[in-house]
């Protein structure tokens, strides 16, 4: 099994910043893609950002040159950087990992607890 632990979610005033992590542990062979999605109330859950095991991201249009995703293998954990941050990203921000455990050769997708991110002066 694989537990995911996330932190760093709050209230921010618009133009602040805010750093989520996102630290798995358990029974890890190996951490392929690692993500974060948020979903807002009343709207569907939606890709924030991703990044490979070889460290090459992606991330959607509207977060572009504010959020910036990361990981540190050594630790099992992914970030997500939020910069100039808007009302409009307020939401439950959840992590997503695609892990192969140990003694296994199949891939599973995990999910974080969510972190509740506000943005409002």
């Amino acid at each position: 099994q694989v537990q995911l632990v996330e932190s760093g979610g709050g209230l921010v005033q618009p133009g602040g910043s805010l750093r989520l992590s996102c630290a798995a542990s358990g029974s890890i062979f190996r951490i392929y893609d690692m993500g974060w999605y948020r979903q807002a109330p009343g709207k569907q859950r939606e890709l924030v950002a991703r990044i490979t095991s070889g460290g090459s991201t992606n991330s959607v249009d509207s977060v572009k040159g504010r959020f910036t995703i990361s990981r540190d293998n050594a630790k099992n954990t992914v970030y997500l950087q939020m910069n100039s941050l808007k009302p409009e990203d307020t939401a439950v921000y959840y992590c997503n990992l695609r892990v192969q455990s140990i003694g296994s050769s199949w891939l599973y997708e995990y999910w974080g607890q969510g972190t509740q991110v506000t943005v409002s002066s």
